[in-house]
């Protein structure tokens, strides 16, 4: 169990049971006692939730001879218990059944955390419509697997039933499961156990009206600090959540009909429509896209031009040689990237068979312009494949796979799509794969050869029989089982719901909000008299900023502090200036969810901070 949920016992007590404490209830008190566990940051958060929600329902039941006293003592032991859980004392008694017999520090439950507990006690009925009101069920009076489904046997007086809950404000809107409606009883219990016959509950939907109205959306998740490097980064609770998807076949119908979905989505993320392209999804990090391109596209000793803007034009031209391809980089200074003319040059001077450009490079936080380098290289020269890095920038920036006349972009999954490491993302047009189609020497890489992955018979008399293989990746988009290696279910189910949430909106207005929170994290630099790396604003990302740290200040001077204020940067990534600055990455659900703080608390942990050790 995660220590960062909430833990309820809902537990039956005999009608002449066990004493209940004189301090908190009258001793003919018959009703049964909820004790809720809860042991995050937010404890006192999470119990004035529970208390409300109890007092708003208590007050649809009769009053009784004794509800003064315990909502009196409810609120004296809040005020005095404990400060923190002051503050979120009831302001005015309530007309109800219901009492509190413990508010304290409870460190048995979860020895490594300190938790709160609080005892509610109420009659049986109340503590049905409680656990109805915050857990509720997709299915009305369903009795199905639901996890804080309560009962509360009176026959059974020993009887205890322990919930593990999830989050109390996780999904509050869907219909309520009833096992304490009228359908199940017609009567309630009063606060000294009588029964009331004829006396109708409220109708679940008028009693959560209120909370309609303002709705509210928490995560899920274990309390931690915010991911903020340029990937991974956070990840949305859904997208998490499809990960514990159960265990299925991987060429049963159910996944191959998702793994189908999740191709037809890379298309429209990509914006291509061009029936000879062909998305790839293949288990891997980013760096499998670029064993992809230099064992599949190029052959030994052929020349590619790699545009160098930082640490990973480096990487990915080692990747070249690594298959006896000759790769020759156009490096600009740091911080900037290579100009037009400078590329029109040396397109004329040699041929190329590739030019690759890093469209974000997650060293330097360089944004290189797409278009207009595809354009120029159409132009000057026709012949030669564009590839483009897009791990830190697909999801974030802008790409138009067609339109822009693109032959491969690669990325990967858990950056700016929003999804868990392990997936290789990568699109193909039709031109790169006749290239592949076409090629003379057999591709010298085994898992990331394209030749098991697509349907191919390639042009060379010396493997006549073994370069055919399964239309692996057209069957799967065309939810037809297929086989080459088993791919990652659960990936592949996280990627679906990612994939999902970015086109449930214009992929427009996603684009804008990446830039409007990387201008606001920008302005938040300079104000701080921080210097980016990319100091033209044309080269700057909207995905990440990397940062220049003041003068004689490296990034352990800072990395843990931030850390301690709950978020975390990462340091420099560039040989030539690692120990210089630090980088801040700002995508995903940390730009489009508005429930998120991420960026704000970022700003200010960084200026608290740098004045911390005097740089300020």
């Amino acid at each position: 169990m995660q220590q960062s949920r909430a833990v309820f016992s809902a537990i039956a007590e005999p009608a002449l049971g066990r004493p209940a404490e004189p301090h908190c209830l009258p001793s003919n008190f018959k009703g049964r006692h909820l004790k809720v566990h809860c042991a995050t940051r937010k404890s006192p958060r999470h119990i004035r939730r529970v208390v409300d929600t109890a007092l708003d329902l208590s007050c649809q039941l009769p009053a009784g001879k004794h509800s003064a006293f315990l909502q009196k003592n409810l609120i004296d032991h809040f005020s005095s218990t404990n400060k923190q859980l002051a503050a979120f004392a009831p302001s005015q008694p309530h007309t109800g059944c219901i009492s509190t017999a413990i508010i304290h520090s409870d460190l048995s439950y979860f020895a490594r955390l300190r938790t709160f507990s609080v005892k509610l006690a109420a009659p049986r009925r109340l503590l049905g419509a409680l656990n109805s009101r915050l857990y509720p069920s997709p299915t009305k009076h369903s009795r199905t697997f639901i996890p804080a489904f309560v009962t509360v046997a009176p026959s059974r007086p020993t009887s205890r039933l322990n919930l593990f809950s999830g989050h109390l404000d996780s999904k509050p809107f869907l219909e309520l499961n009833t096992p304490f409606s009228t359908e199940r009883s017609a009567h309630f219990e009063d606060d000294q156990g009588n029964i009331i016959k004829e006396q109708i509950p409220p109708e679940p939907e008028k009693v959560i009206e209120k909370e309609k109205q303002v709705p509210k959306k928490m995560s899920s998740q274990p309390p931690h600090p915010a991911l903020l490097i340029p990937g991974p980064i956070e990840f949305d609770d859904a997208v998490l959540q499809s990960m514990s998807h159960y265990s299925e076949s991987h060429v049963g119908q159910p996944f191959v009909n998702t793994f189908g979905d999740v191709l037809s989505n890379l298309r429209k993320l990509f914006q291509t429509t061009d029936p000879t392209s062909q998305p790839f999804v293949i288990s891997g990090s980013g760096t499998l896209g670029w064993d992809q391109v230099a064992a599949n596209l190029a052959e030994p000793d052929e020349e590619v031009l790699i545009l160098h803007t930082g640490y990973f034009a480096d990487s990915f031209a080692d990747c070249f040689e690594t298959y006896g391809v000759k790769a020759t980089q156009l490096k600009a200074p740091i911080g900037d990237r290579p100009q037009l003319d400078e590329v029109e040059k040396a397109l004329k001077e040699k041929k190329y068979k590739i030019v690759t450009v890093t469209h974000v490079d997650t060293s330097t936080g360089v944004l290189s312009e797409i278009q207009a380098l595809s354009e120029l290289v159409h132009r000057v020269s026709p012949d030669t494949l564009v590839v483009v890095d897009g791990v830190c920038s697909v999801g974030g920036e802008e790409i138009k796979f067609d339109e822009w006349k693109l032959d491969v972009v690669l990325t990967a999954t858990q950056k700016a799509i929003g999804c868990p490491a392990g997936l290789s993302v990568l699109m193909a047009s039709g031109r790169a794969i006749e290239v592949f189609k076409t090629r003379k020497t057999r591709p010298t890489s085994y898992f990331g050869s394209w030749k098991n992955w697509l349907p191919s018979k390639l042009n060379a008399p010396q493997f006549p029989s073994t370069l055919t293989s399964a239309p692996v990746m057209q069957n799967y988009e065309a939810k037809k089982a297929s086989y080459f290696a088993t791919p990652s279910p659960q990936l592949i189910h996280a990627l679906d719901t990612a994939l999902k949430q970015i086109l449930s909106r214009p992929l427009e207005q996603r684009f804008a909000d990446h830039k409007a929170a990387s201008q606001k994290i920008k302005k938040a630099v300079a104000d701080l008299g921080l210097k980016q790396l990319a100091a033209k604003p044309e080269n700057q990302a909207n995905t990440m900023t990397a940062i220049y740290l003041p003068e004689g200040t490296t990034p352990p001077d800072v990395i843990p502090s931030l850390l301690k204020k709950g978020v975390v940067f990462a340091g420099g990534l560039h040989k030539e200036i690692a120990s210089k600055y630090i980088r801040l990455g700002h995508m995903g659900v940390s730009v489009t969810d508005p429930n998120r703080d991420d960026l704000t608390k970022a700003i200010s942990a960084l200026k608290e901070s740098l004045v911390e050790i005097g740089k300020a």
